[in-house]
């Protein structure tokens, strides 16, 4: 990249040069609440003005960060509600954790247009920097929140290291992989790749006997107020909010951000007839994501971007969801057909350009489903069913994830050609979605592989909660899995380890000589005090475009 700064889609007229400086950012709506948010986080919005959700950062670029915050002006503008008068909101990033050394203030207003959140785009400051920050509305102060910016687009940094999560979902159980994370002093950031939360109504997925909390509202969410509330829950979890304190996050979204299986035009788990509007629903999900989350948009209303971490690093964000075509249904043979999309031809063309040209050592792909080619079919009978539900693919026939690049082979064989063709080295794709850790290399052609060359390389991480293969099938752990990951790995020889029965988080450690993916494991989802631990290590070392197993995490 020859920008001086990493190229982030935004709007111009919302980008100030002044340092120090802020651009806040709020969509305007208004909601009327379709359900009471029955948590205690209500019950002490009577000591209004309050910040009952807690603070995040996000986005870093060597000179700022985006800073989030939502107050509660009054006791009944809860999430989604559309009640509570504009509220004038002040911020103040620091060096430290005292604010002795303030660096940046400004204001903000928090409306009922926009939730009541708000959003600062602080610039002037340190690259590779340490800061902390803070809310407050007259005497109320916010929690204090930890922060950090990239490094300089043109630095030389020695090393970056990434916390990797996806696919929470809150009736599953509890996000101890956050506080795994948010206990970290290591991190640059942390990398949510989707499904941060779902849209089901209660007791639906997992069903009502194995719900471990229920969630609000408890119907599906579809309106704009539902999307709303449901965001709302999940900031005040102890574990959401410990972790977005303590880092920047970098996050994009999958299907469950709006209904299972999602495409451009629809969804499985979307019926016109009674849920309106496919696009009237998106576009109210869409609005609560940019509300609630600390990330950026782009004019588009988006989430692909691109994030440079010096000459070590670029990062580069997808959206498979917003421009897809429809999935395709199991055996009707037009996975492979040109005119069908998972990117849609802007994106595509925009990340082909920025792979090529690319000067980092590291080219990293936040993509929300898997990339790598998958066959399934050699699963045993027993095991196929259950796979499939798992998947959410119809159970007679599997042979591919058509939700995944499986389904739309046209894109994945151009990238993989352009990669090919441009010799560009060191991609690295970062995966969530299906809930299973998986370290893969990216063959050019499955069918012949390994004497066909790799592409790129791949790390899967497994859910922070959602069901995996022995939730689904209610055994124990590492039992009939062991039989399920070993037909997989023999069918596709360019997977090199997956693990279909854990519960964790990643963390990618990136040097010049190598990207590593550490992957731990938590002891029990339904615990709310669960522990965690090292799984397994996979490394790709730079140049070439395969991993391999690594003995222990890096320290």
């Amino acid at each position: 990249m020859t920008s001086r700064f990493p190229e982030v889609p935004h709007n111009s007229a919302n980008s100030l040069t002044p340092r120090r400086r802020t651009v806040v950012k709020a969509a305007a709506a208004g909601a009327v609440l379709a359900a009471p948010l029955a948590s205690a986080a209500s019950a002490r919005a009577a000591e209004a003005p309050a910040f009952l959700h807690g603070v995040a950062s996000g986005d870093p670029l060597p000179d700022g960060v985006l800073l989030w915050t939502r107050v509660t002006p009054t006791a009944a503008a809860v999430p989604g509600s559309g009640q509570g008068p504009d509220t004038r909101v002040s911020w103040e990033i620091a060096e430290d954790k005292t604010f002795g050394t303030v660096v940046g203030r400004g204001t903000a207003t928090a409306s009922a247009a926009s939730d009541h959140t708000v959003k600062a785009d602080v610039r002037g400051l340190r690259p590779a920097s340490v800061y902390y920050f803070r809310f407050s509305v007259g005497d109320a102060y916010s929690p204090v929140g930890r922060t950090r910016t990239a490094p300089a687009a043109d630095a030389s940094a020695a090393g970056l290291r990434f916390g990797v999560v996806s696919c929470a979902n809150w009736e599953a159980g509890w996000f101890s992989a956050y506080r795994h994370l948010a206990a970290r002093t290591d991190l640059d950031a942390v990398f949510h790749l989707g499904d941060y939360l779902y849209e089901y109504k209660t007791g639906e997925y997992p069903e009502a006997k194995y719900t471990v909390r229920p969630h609000q509202p408890a119907h599906e969410i579809v309106s704009l107020a539902d999307y709303r509330i449901r965001h709302g829950l999940h900031k005040t979890d102890d574990d959401v909010r410990a972790m977005h304190a303590a880092h920047p996050l970098i996050a994009i979204w999958d299907d469950h951000e709006f209904a299972n299986d999602a495409w451009s035009g629809g969804a499985e788990n979307h019926t016109p007839g009674t849920e309106g509007d496919w696009a009237a629903r998106q576009q109210a999900a869409k609005q609560a994501y940019f509300e609630w989350m600390p990330v950026r948009a782009s004019t588009a209303g988006t989430v692909y971007r691109r994030l440079r971490f010096g000459k070590l690093a670029d990062l580069h964000l997808l959206d498979l969801r917003s421009f897809r075509s429809q999935q395709s249904s199991v055996g009707n043979g037009d996975v492979d057909d040109a005119d069908r999309t998972i990117t849609g031809r802007a994106q595509l063309d925009w990340l082909k350009s920025g792979l090529a040209a690319s000067d980092a050592r590291w080219k990293l792909v936040g993509t929300s489903v898997m990339i790598s080619p998958v066959a399934f079919g050699a699963l045993p009978a027993h095991l196929l069913g259950p796979l499939a539900e798992l998947l959410g693919l119809p159970k007679e026939g599997l042979a591919i994830n058509v939700d995944q690049w499986d389904g739309y082979t046209h894109d994945r064989k151009e990238l993989i050609s352009h990669l090919r063709e441009k010799g560009i080295r060191d991609t690295v794709f970062l995966t969530g979605d299906i809930h299973m850790a998986w370290a893969n290399d990216v063959p050019v052609t499955a069918g012949t592989y390994p004497l066909s060359p790799s592409a790129a390389t791949e790390f899967v991480v497994t859910s922070v909660t959602s069901d995996n293969l022995d939730d689904i099938l209610h055994v124990a752990p590492d039992t009939l899995s062991t039989v399920a990951e070993g037909a997989v790995k023999a069918a596709n020889r360019h997977v090199k380890w997956l693990d279909m029965d854990s519960h964790g988080y990643g963390v990618l450690d990136v040097t010049a000589e190598r990207a590593q993916m550490d992957y731990y494991v938590i002891s029990d989802r339904t615990d709310k005090n669960a522990t965690t631990s090292w799984k397994r290590s996979y490394r790709t070392l730079s140049g070439t475009q395969k991993v391999e197993r690594v003995d222990a995490p890096v320290r």
